[in-house]
C-alpha cells in the first residue's frame, strides 16, 4: 500500500483503520445456485455480499450528460448495445459481515418503489431473504449519500424503519445539505427536488452523523468523494496491501463514465468537482491495483481499474485478488 498517496485521499485514519479482515481470492463465491440478485465473496473471516436492487430503463433526456451533445451520448450508450435512445441504470447495495457486525452500505429503492415499478427495483429485502439476511439483523447502515435510490429502503411501504435494530450512520456534510431548505439554491435542477424526499424518508428516524476520514463500522473507512452530492462519501474496506473502494456514485455506468470522465451527468449537482474526484479515485485505484465496487456498476459489480486513452476502463472480475 502506498501510504502517502492513500493519505492525501483518505486522510491518516483510513492508515489506522484496523479489524477488517484481507480480501481472500481463494475463497471468492459465484452467485447462489438457484438465486438472481445475490451474489458472495469471502473477505477473510467475514463476507461481501451484493444484493442486487434491480434496474430502470428510460429514455435518455436532453441533458442526461450536461456538457456532451444529445446524440453523442446516446451513441455510447448505443455502443454498449442498449436500446437506441435508452439509458438502463442498474442498483447493487451491499451488505458487509466483519467484526461481528452485519453492515449495510445503501439500501436500494426501497419497498415503494418495488411496488410502484412493479417490481423492476426495490428488490433488496427480496434478495437480502434469499441470501438468508434478515433486516432485524443489520447492526449498522451506512449510507454514501441521500439520493432517493440510496436512501429509499430505509424504510417499509408503511413507512415503518426498514431496519429497526442498526445504527444508521450518514455523512455529516450531506446532513447539513439536505436538511437545510436554504440550500435549494446551490442545487442544481436534477437535485432541487430531493430535499421533500431526504425530509420524508429520515422522519422518525435518528441518524448519527459522521465525518469523513473516520473509521465508521470494524475496518470500514468513509471517504470523501464529492460532486455528486456535497457530501457524498465512499468507502475503503480492508487492512493492510489488501483493500477494496465502494465507489457510490463517483461514476455512473462505468462503460460510458469511465472511459469519459470528463462527462459530467445530469445528477452531479457539481460537476466538476465529480470529475476531479474520480479522476482522483481511479488515478488511486489504478495505482494500487485495488479492486472497485460500483453501485451503479453491471451486476456482479466488482472490477479492476485500467487506464483507456484519456480516460479508464473497468475490468469486471468474479474473484478479488
Amino acid at each position: 500500500m502506498q501510504i502517502d498517496r492513500r493519505s492525501a485521499l483518505l486522510g491518516t485514519a483510513a492508515v489506522a483503520a484496523a479489524g477488517l479482515p484481507s480480501l481472500s481470492p481463494a475463497h471468492a463465491q459465484s452467485a447462489d445456485n438457484g438465486i438472481t440478485g445475490v451474489y458472495r465473496y469471502k473477505f477473510g473471516d467475514g463476507e461481501i455480499v451484493q444484493v442486487f436492487d434491480g434496474s430502470r430503463t428510460f429514455p435518455m433526456p436532453d441533458n442526461f450528460v450536461a456538457n456532451v451533445a444529445k446524440d453523442q451520448a446516446a451513441a455510447a450508450y448505443e455502443a454498449l448495445y442498449m436500446p437506441k435512445g435508452q439509458v438502463t441504470i442498474t442498483f447493487s447495495p451491499l451488505v458487509v459481515k466483519s467484526g461481528g457486525k452485519t453492515i449495510a452500505i445503501d439500501t436500494g429503492n426501497g419497498l415503494g418503489a418495488f411496488a410502484a415499478t412493479k417490481g423492476a427495483v426495490g428488490n433488496m429485502r427480496a434478495n437480502m431473504a434469499a441470501a438468508g439476511i434478515d433486516p432485524k439483523s443489520v447492526d449498522i447502515v451506512l449510507i454514501s449519500h441521500f439520493h432517493g435510490d440510496h436512501i429509499g429502503g430505509l424504510k417499509n411501504a408503511d413507512g415503518t424503519p426498514a431496519f429497526p435494530n442498526a445504527e444508521i450512520k450518514v455523512p455529516a456534510a450531506e446532513w447539513a445539505f439536505w436538511t437545510d431548505e436554504a440550500n435549494q439554491s446551490k442545487a442544481n435542477a436534477a437535485n432541487k427536488g430531493n430535499f421533500a424526499n431526504v425530509k420524508k424518508t429520515f422522519d422518525g428516524l435518528t441518524p448519527t452523523q459522521f465525518e469523513a476520514g473516520k473509521e465508521v463500522a470494524p475496518g470500514i473507512v468513509s471517504v470523501a468523494t464529492p460532486g455528486h452530492t456535497p457530501g457524498h462519501v465512499s468507502f475503503i474496506l480492508g487492512a493492510g496491501s489488501k483493500q477494496l473502494a465502494v465507489q457510490g456514485d463517483v461514476t455512473n455506468h462505468p462503460g460510458v463514465f469511465m472511459r469519459n470522465p470528463g462527462w459530467h451527468l445530469m445528477f452531479d449537482n457539481e460537476a466538476a468537482v465529480a470529475e476531479a474526484t474520480r479522476r482522483k479515485l481511479y488515478d488511486m485505484a489504478l495505482a494500487d491495483k485495488m479492486p472497485v465496487i460500483g453501485y451503479h456498476f453491471p451486476f456482479p459489480s466488482a472490477g479492476y481499474v485500467e487506464k483507456d486513452g484519456t480516460g479508464y476502463r473497468l475490468v469486471q472480475v468474479h474473484a478479488l485478488t
